[in-house]
């Protein structure tokens, strides 16, 4: 075969290999293809009767095609040659058009890279003209074949050419006695159906066979002579051989994967059919696949090969099909049960939901849970128990985002590929909690529980230690393992604990001893999962393991049992999960045998059907077999197995009735689906409507701010009403619902104002009643209105009239500067010609004052512009500004206020124009939400400073406040605590309405904090085990003796140690000397890459002796630059023999001895290894560790030398958890609610 790697999609391959054939034929097939001839760059030649060719312009041509069995003769030709010659379809065949595969790969964005093997399989569309004039045809894939040119031998064995012979490299499907046979209907998996062609030595079109439906899906033969041409012989005509699917379809989402073999039957009696096998995903744009090239028209015409009788031959197809996907493919129907919506990487939650639905026992325990008083939302327990109840009662898909919601995951959440054993065991703790208490308490544990007994012996006493676990499913091991007896035998294995591993047997000292498990009870449902995911040391990264592994239908696991129980230990399996694909992505379904009778169904997401036994068992072992069907990928297997227990099959599988379901579950999922359907109509119907926001005059009572509420926080009564609906239909909606008769409600529309206020106004006229109601709102939706009623206290049968053209309508608010609160006073209808003064009665009145109370009347204009009317006696449309339906009053009592902070609503107003609300976060912890207060722009830093301590707690002084950084929302530079600006200046670039602002809490006053300087380091103590970083705080004119000392003060010497600190530099976990002593901290320079560590200074290297040196150690693995772990120094003495060297340093490690003696030792220089010979004739050489110096590398210096220091580095596996770059995927999974 010859291997390509592609990465176009599916219905592009074609094309792309064949402008690479174009390119490189030259090169390959002259060597390769028996028949090949004259081959050469750009114009490449076949003589070959196996040739599958690729679709381009797949409706296009098609529609063509079909339009040709409608035409005459002649135009059929016409037709014909015009299809064949389009320069869409020239140009995608043409190499000279098309780039090389590499750069076709790479110009594909998403494009999956795939090594696939080509045979010369095609689709009808290729024409004969392009044949002739290329010779060649784009080609596609097909997995099946491999490349070849020699002539088809028949295949061994008699017969008729019928369906007697294995099909696909399966076993006869005739001896499968143990599956029951499929329905012979639209909808089967699998037909034989033939098509005799007439006259075929005549024959010029293509021909469509009737329709045979599988899959519910119309399968057609097409048979059409085709041609092709070398350049030393003559034209060589073949036969077409193609299936078709669904092919007058004019959707564009169905897809259905098949595979089929593809036979000319022969006419002699015991002669073998001539047959050739495709595998092919059908969809819109490739809905057919076959050989062009199927078998040469001479020897199908030659009656000595014996395929023609009469001048007739006989085609036959066996397609095998999967339940397609994007049709109306009812799973209900032909199975009886509804699968699961794909809701992204949750795929195997699928799988896994799907199998705990069908342990019946517990679905019946999860419908009893009591969940009446849970919040629909948050409850888990309701959750599934809505999802079990669709699956047996709705004919549809059931969705799974209200289940995952419940779990509390955010969206990234539901998304993470999790562990499936780790999500299951958390689903299932978490069942067996909410079980707890009910009458189903104790039902998980009593399905899955099994018990264990971990033990360890000793050989040469009679000592013996034993635990017994329980567990809720087994791990076992698949590598190298044949099958599940195998693994097992695995499982319950002793480990030998002898030589520096012995026990410690306690009194009786170190002893050699064995240890290992043994299963006392299994579960009536277990759940095996195989661990086909695992570390691999070779590659340092998880692998997916794809070997075959062996699992039967029914299992006996006695002899695994520490003794014998009352039930033999015989198992029937129920579900098979079944993973395609490798590490990092790829495909679930889980195969289910619901009844536990053989009959079993696959559980593709939201598509069910049945399938054979050996479609569930044998074809999910995994690992590439001769024996297996071509439709089975390398990397499909099963991932985990689910058997029930013979003894308690009855009982796990026990019928679930309605009658099981409790009355209250029904009724309330019940009313959820009837609203859901209401919400989904009014979403269907929302162009319809517009929302309209009736503000009553309570809704203004309370309001401290502009105009008359805050539309954010209004409590607005909300209704739903149609566009076309008109004003006066409306007013009896609002009378029907507020029980106010229509004269006594008046609409007063909101209308925003060119100075930025919303203040009602008037309805223009009556003919505006009769208007639609989205032309009286402008289009605006929701419409905001207030409505006036007529007061509940008063004995008024209607509204007052209102003239627009004399009337004005006012609002009054009362202002309290003792309180410095706004209160609401109401509003009133006013000629405009009256006095101000003629307010102040009513005004009084309102507020509660005497009458000859003196007030001081202001008019609220717009935000931080609030002017005092002084004129009383003048009329209100020479007083009031632009006077207007909906303008504001704001009175209070005249006197002497200025006792008080805000004395008049004017200083009032102004003030409130200058409040925000700030959101305070915490420096130190991330993502922290903060509190949010509201404060004033013209605030201080000490005014914000006491705000934010008294919230928080503490002393102003012992706060330290940044700003936000916008572009990345993060703490930027520190405030000093002697900022003389306004908050105002603080929060300018702030973008958002909320403000944002850091702060951190201090250990020192925030006064002496900035006469110091803030220095982060490392901390590591003398075990190497574990770093802390560190945050000191020396005085800014210090020196690092000053650093050293201040970190003894927060750190914890060894008794036994120096006493002595000192500062280290780290770079990618590599060490250098710091700075002495006397270094002046403005010096050190903490930004970039370099960190400061800082440690305690060993006992043996306090002072070295002659021919003594410290050197660097840092752990690499491979290359030199992929350092990690904690870098050190270490005392190295010249010509100390290499051994006693290891010997120092396994101790200094602390790592097990076993591990240690995994490690190599290596000088490095100038990024270079220099690996040590371990021997005991190695010897330690300081000059190997003396710096270098080179002018190559600094060429700028003035010297032109800078050192480079050699260190010796331990080459070993990192086996320390890594942290991602992306690290919030490595979190464990969890169920929050």
């Amino acid at each position: 075969g010859w291997n390509i790697c592609c990465g176009r999609p599916p219905y592009e391959w074609g094309h792309l290999m064949a402008a690479e054939i174009g390119r490189t034929a030259s090169k390959h097939l002259s060597s390769e293809c028996g028949k090949a001839t004259s081959l050469s760059s750009g114009d490449v030649s076949f003589d070959s009767s196996r040739v599958i060719i690729g679709t381009e312009q797949r409706q296009q041509s098609q529609q063509s095609h079909y339009q040709q069995r409608q035409l005459s003769p002649s135009s059929q030709q016409q037709q014909q040659q015009q299809d064949r010659t389009s320069p869409a379809t020239t140009a995608l065949i043409n190499p000279t058009n098309v780039t090389s595969t590499a750069e076709a790969v790479n110009e594909v964005p998403g494009a999956i890279k795939t090594t696939i093997n080509i045979g010369f399989a095609m689709n009808h569309v290729n024409d004969q003209e392009n044949l002739k004039q290329l010779s060649l045809a784009p080609i596609q894939v097909n997995e099946v074949e491999e490349m070849d040119t020699q002539e088809e031998t028949p295949n061994d064995g008699g017969g008729d050419g019928t369906d007697n012979r294995p099909i696909n490299g399966e076993p006869e499907l005739a001896c499968i006695v143990q599956d029951q046979e499929m329905e012979e209907d639209e909808a089967r998996s699998e037909a034989t159906f033939r098509y005799t062609v007439e006259n075929i030595s005549k024959m010029k079109d293509s021909q469509l066979s009737p329709a045979c439906y599988v899959r519910n899906l119309p399968w057609k033969i097409m048979v059409m002579p085709r041609s092709s041409q070398t350049q030393e012989r003559q034209p060589q005509r073949s036969l077409g051989f193609f299936l078709q699917c669904n092919g007058e379809s004019e959707s564009t989402s169905w897809s259905c994967y098949a595979v089929a073999e593809l036979r000319l039957l022969s006419c002699k009696e015991g002669q073998e059919p001539f047959s050739r096998k495709i595998q092919h995903l059908f969809y819109s744009k490739e809905n057919d696949w076959g050989f062009s090239h199927f078998m040469t028209w001479q020897d199908v015409l030659d009656p000595d090969r014996g395929f023609i009788k009469d001048d007739s031959i006989t085609l036959e197809v066996h397609v095998v099909a999967d339940a397609p996907h994007g049709v109306s493919w009812d799973s209900k129907k032909h199975t009886g049960y509804v699968g699961l919506k794909n809701q992204g990487a949750t795929c195997y939650m699928n799988s896994l939901l799907q199998t705990l639905y069908f342990t019946n026992q517990l679905r019946k325990a999860v419908y009893k849970m009591p969940t009446e008083s849970d919040d629909s939302s948050k409850s888990v327990a309701l959750a599934l128990q809505r999802v079990f109840h669709e699956l047996q009662f709705s004919d549809k898909p059931v969705g799974t985002k209200k289940l995952t919601k419940s779990f509390g995951w955010e969206t990234l959440d539901s998304f993470m590929q999790h562990d499936v054993q780790e999500f299951l065991r958390v689903l299932l703790d978490k069942l067996e909690s909410k079980m707890k208490g009910t009458c189903v308490e104790g039902t998980v544990p009593k399905l899955f529980e099994g018990k264990m007994v971990s033990f360890i012996k000793c050989k040469n006493i009679d000592y013996k230690s034993t635990r017994v676990e329980t567990f809720y499913d087994i791990q076992l091991n698949i590598k190298g393992k044949k099958n599940i007896y195998e693994s097992f035998s695995d499982y319950v294995s002793t480990e030998s604990l002898d030589g520096d591993n012995k026990y410690d047997a306690g009194e009786h000292g170190l002893q050699e001893a064995e240890k290992g498990v043994i299963f006392s009870s299994f579960p009536p449902v277990l759940h095996l999962h195989l661990m086909r995911f695992q570390y691999d040391p070779v590659t340092d990264c998880s692998v997916k393991f794809n070997d075959r592994f062996e699992f039967y239908e029914k299992i006996s696991l006695g002899k695994y049992l520490q003794n014998k129980e009352a039930t033999s230990a015989d198992y029937t399996l129920h579900a098979v999960l079944v993973h395609s694909g490798d590490n990092h992505g790829g495909h679930y379904v889980v195969f289910i045998n619901p009844a536990g009778d053989g009959r079993w169904c696959k559980f593709d997401d939201d598509v069910v059907s049945r399938c054979t036994k050996q479609e569930a068992i044998e074809h999910n072992y995994g690992g590439q077999d001769e024996d297996m069907s071509m439709a089975v990928k390398h990397c499909t297997n099963a991932y985990m197995l689910v058997y029930i227990r013979n003894s308690e099959l009855e009982n796990v599988l026990q019928e679930v009735k309605e009658e099981d379901i409790p009355q209250e579950l029904v009724e309330r999922l019940q009313e959820e689906k009837r609203l859901e359907q209401i919400r989904r109509k009014e979403r269907t119907e929302a162009y319809l409507y517009m929302t309209v926001n009736v503000l009553l005059e309570d809704s203004f009572d309370g309001h401290q701010g502009n105009d008359l509420y805050d539309p954010e926080h209004a409590l607005y009564r909300v209704f739903r009403v149609r566009k076309q609906a008109t004003v006066h239909e409306f007013l009896e909606l609002l009378s029907d619902s507020l029980k106010y008769p229509i004269e006594q409600i008046r609409v007063w529309p909101f209308s925003t104002r060119s100075n930025q206020t919303c203040r009602p106004t008037i309805i223009e006229s009556d003919a505006d009643l009769q208007k639609p109601i989205i032309d009286c709102a402008e289009n605006h939706n929701p419409w905001n209105v207030f409505v006036e009623l007529v007061p509940p206290d008063s004995d008024m049968t209607a509204l007052p009239p209102f003239d627009k053209d004399t009337d004005v309508l006012l609002f009054f608010k009362l202002y309290d500067p003792k309180n410095k609160k706004i209160h609401y006073c109401g509003h009133h209808y006013m000629p405009v010609v009256a006095k101000v003064q003629e307010l102040i009665p009513i005004l009084n009145e309102r507020a509660g004052f005497p009458p000859d109370t003196e007030l001081a009347l202001y008019e609220e204009i717009k935000p931080n512009l609030v002017e005092k009317i002084d004129n009383l006696s003048e009329p209100l449309e020479k007083v009031l500004e632009e006077l207007m339906d909906g303008d504001i009053i704001v009175f209070q009592k005249e006197g002497d206020n200025e006792m008080y902070e805000l004395p008049t609503c004017r200083e009032y107003f102004k003030d409130l124009f200058y409040r925000v609300e700030v959101t305070f976060c915490d420096k130190l912890i991330p993502n922290d939400p903060g509190f949010t207060i509201e404060l004033s722009l013209r605030m201080t830093y000490d005014q914000m400073a006491k705000a934010v301590a008294q919230r928080v707690g503490t002393d102003p002084y012992l706060l330290q406040f940044f700003k936000c950084q916008n572009y990345k929302d993060s703490p930027g530079h520190p405030l000093k605590c002697t900022f003389d600006g306004t908050l105002k200046e603080l929060v300018a670039y702030c973008k958002t309405k909320v403000k944002k602002l850091f702060y951190q809490q201090l250990s020192i006053r925030v006064n002496e904090l900035e006469n110091k300087k803030q220095f982060k380091c490392i901390w590591v103590g003398p075990s190497l085990k574990e770093e802390k970083e560190m945050i000191l705080y020396p005085n800014k004119n210090g020196t690092v003796a000053n650093l050293l000392e201040e970190a003894k003060k927060q750190v914890e010497l060894s008794e036994n140690g120096s006493g002595k600190l000192r500062i280290l530099e780290m770079t990618c976990n590599k060490l250098s000397p710091g700075p002495g002593d006397e270094t002046p901290l403005d010096h050190l320079n903490t930004s970039g890459t370099k960190l400061y560590r800082i440690e305690e200074i060993p006992l043996d290297e306090v002072n070295l002796a002659e021919g003594e040196m410290l050197v660097p150690v840092a752990h690499f693995h491979k290359e030199v630059f992929s350092t990690f772990g904690i870098p050190f120094f270490f005392k190295i003495k010249h010509g100390e023999p290499f051994p006693k060297m290891k010997d120092r340093l396994l101790k200094k490690l602390g790592v097990q001895e076993k591990e240690f003696e995994k490690f190599k030792f290596a000088v490095v220089t100038m990024g270079k290894p220099q690996f040590i010979i371990d021997s005991p004739d190695s010897c330690i050489k300081i000059e190997d560790f003396l710096p270098r110096y080179t002018s190559q590398i600094y060429p700028l210096l003035n010297t032109g030398t800078s050192p480079h220091r050699p260190w010796l580095g331990l080459e070993h596996v990192n086996k320390a958890p890594k942290r991602s770059r992306i690290n919030y995927l490595e979190k464990a999974i969890k169920i929050y609610n």
